[in-house]
């Protein structure tokens, strides 16, 4: 890594010269480093807004899981298996889903190698669970922080590597040059001055958009960075598949598991906590029914849009109408629904058995939760938050974008030297497997690593083209013309817009709100420089962010009213809003009429690129999972000239 200067116009910026740059310090992050360094390439360095900070650290739920190939027991398993699982999800491409089934052992054994407590029997089995979407037992966990293990080991692994990592950096421009990438400028938070890293290659490890959203179950302190991407022209994919779901709103957790399996009794209030009222029973009149759809939450924590008629999704919706109606859900750990104790021979006879097995059939649900799972309640407590003495309360949040910017099986992007791993990365499709995200992130990430050390290597040209100095120097005046205000309203504006995006974008999408607010959004990003408002140079990290959120919303919001012109209907975790459909229940308002997707699009992906502030869209037949036609010594022969590494 060479450090020199360079001049931009007026701008005389400290510059970082490398062969890779990895941009954040999730698990996916980390990994795409020490594997770069495991094969041999030194010239590398990890951006990051904060080495503590981020989904991976900061988020789990009752037990995160980490889906892998099973490794344990008596039933059969195989990569291709397990690819058609992933592939089964619909809109994933089939090379993807091989490679993530092909690298799931060795991602999974190189954590256990690490120091990661993946749990196993006293023969050395790795003992798994079934998670949704999950045809056979391939789940495993070390608790509600799985990924803080995974981030912490990983951490310690390039820091015994000795790699640079530059902290307090915010990425405000991807640089690039005729379609390759050429580097990024970014915003130090210790002073507000610019650096600018010069690269051949990026590992965008940034994470999902978590910043387009108000109601979210992302960490405080994740935003992403997935709208300077597109700006950068990189490739949206599957942009409208998203996962919600019932989480708390302070801390950002998800309540799934046992905090649903205990059955707690669901309140809501008015603003200011008065008015308290449950509100469950006026919809849903048959104790035992209510109970178990409540209850099925635990197993089935997405919201499903094919679990609304008669299915527990039914629950997201009614807590989603008490917060339009400007209220407050809450979950009451003190006292049973009804108010009374629970009668557990109506529950329905799964949900009797399991409660009845776990030796859960009496008190309230506190006292249920402390005898089935006592950590649930430990965490909260070390949180701020003790269900002995207060309700918790909580909303239905966005939690994992299933698409994102568009990958090959090398997880590269349309722009050369450009990858994105992690949530960054489209590497999903309508449906998933529980904790098939964590295990994507580790493969994807050593994906790119071998082809970055493989077929990327080399120093990077500090020289750089009229083109990229441009874009340095229009990202820089965007702040100083920002820096002339006495006051500010760029949090404001932010989180107005946020709010929007949660209510018109979220998990319940009406054509017309989602239009009305793209209006809105493009109206802002044209009035920029005049609209928004900083006090401080303190400020500027908000307004990049606040910039790169908005191009963001464009994107995702133009991909939803895409999907709707072209015949699309509820699916995954969505809701559009369809006159022509029919309503499950009929006290639900006419915002809940909608058809179900009849799986006609499940082999075709949906593309976007951003140009000049412009949107345009192609359609694709996903890429199917490559036949299994290897003869073994034509295998061995290429691994032996180029370790199977190509184009």
């Amino acid at each position: 890594m060479k450090q020199t200067t360079i001049q931009c116009g007026e701008y005389s910026l400290n510059c970082h010269v490398m062969n890779t740059v990895v941009v954040g310090t999730g698990a996916a992050g980390y990994n795409a480093a020490a594997r770069l360094y495991q094969y041999g390439q030194r010239d590398i360095a990890i951006v990051t807004e904060g080495i503590n900070t981020g989904t991976s650290r900061n988020t789990g739920s009752d037990k995160q899981t980490y889906y892998k190939l099973t490794l344990a027991g008596e039933g059969g398993d195989s990569v291709r298996e397990m690819a058609s699982t992933f592939f089964a999800g619909q809109c994933m491409d089939g090379d993807n889903a091989l490679c993530e089934a092909a690298l799931s052992a060795q991602s999974f054994l190189r954590l256990v190698e690490l120091g990661v407590p993946f749990p196993r029997n006293r023969y050395g089995e790795f003992v798994g669970y079934k998670t949704d979407h999950d045809p056979r037992q391939r789940a495993t966990s070390v608790g509600p922080y799985t990924s803080r293990f995974m981030t912490e080991k990983l951490q310690e692994s390039i820091e015994a590597a000795g790699i640079k990592v530059f902290d307090k950096m915010q990425v405000i421009r991807v640089l690039t040059d005729e379609d390759t990438f050429r580097g990024l400028l970014c915003l130090d938070l210790s002073n507000n001055s610019y650096k600018v890293f010069i690269a051949k290659n990026v590992v965008y490890a940034t994470g999902g958009p978590a910043g387009i959203y108000s109601d979210s179950v992302f960490p405080i302190g994740h935003y992403g960075a997935t709208g300077i991407a597109f700006e950068a022209g990189v490739t949206g994919k599957n942009l409208t598949e998203w996962q919600y779901g019932l989480a708390s709103v302070k801390p950002r957790w998800n309540v799934s598991g046992t905090y649903m399996q205990v059955l707690p009794c669901f309140i809501s209030t008015a603003q200011d906590g008065s008015d308290e009222r449950e509100f469950l029973q006026d919809y849903l009149e048959d104790e035992g029914d209510m109970l178990d759809k409540v209850f099925l939450k635990g197993y089935e924590w997405p919201f499903d849009v094919r679990k609304v008629d008669n299915g527990s999704s039914i629950i997201d919706i009614l807590v989603y109408m008490e917060t339009l109606k400007g209220r407050r859900v809450f979950l009451e750990f003190r006292r049973n629904p009804f108010n009374k104790d629970i009668d557990y021979s109506k529950l329905s006879g799964e949900q009797h058995e399991y409660l009845k097995s776990a030796g859960a059939c009496f008190g309230t649900p506190l006292e249920r939760l402390l005898h089935m799972n006592a950590p649930a309640v430990s965490f909260y407590r070390d949180k701020g938050v003790d269900l002995a003495s207060e309700p918790l309360e909580i909303a239905l949040c966005a939690q994992h974008n299933n698409g994102g910017l568009d990958i090959d099986c090398w997880w590269q992007t349309n722009i050369k030297g450009f990858f994105a791993v992690g949530e960054a990365a489209a590497a999903h499709g309508v449906y998933r497997p529980g904790g098939s995200a964590l295990n994507s992130g580790q493969v994807g990430s050593t994906r790119a690593a071998q082809y970055i050390a493989a077929k990327c290597k080399g120093e990077a040209s500090e020289v750089l083209s009229g083109c990229v100095i441009n874009q340095i120097e229009e990202t820089i005046k965007l702040g100083d013309m920002l820096k002339t205000f006495d006051t500010s309203n760029v949090l404001e504006i932010w989180n107005t817009a946020a709010k929007n995006m949660s209510f018109f974008g979220g998990p319940i999408r009406d054509n017309e709100g989602i239009i009305k607010i793209l209006s809105e959004v493009k109206s802002l990003k044209a009035s920029f420089i005049d609209t928004v408002k900083i006090a401080s140079p303190e400020e500027l990290k908000d307004a990049y962010r606040l910039w790169d959120v908005l191009i963001c919303q464009q994107v995702y919001l133009e991909a939803m009213a895409d999907y709707v012109s072209n015949g699309g209907k509820s699916r995954g975790s969505a809701l559009y809003t369809d006159k022509s459909g029919s309503k499950p229940y009929e006290f639900l308002p006419d915002t809940f009429t909608f058809l179900l997707d009849d799986s006609s699009r499940a082999d075709e992906v949906q593309q976007v690129t951003y140009t000049d502030g412009v949107c345009k869209f192609n359609r694709r037949k996903v890429r199917p999972i490559p036949k299994d036609d290897d003869f073994f010594e034509n295998v061995w022969r290429g691994y032996r000239e180029n370790q199977n590494i190509d184009d």
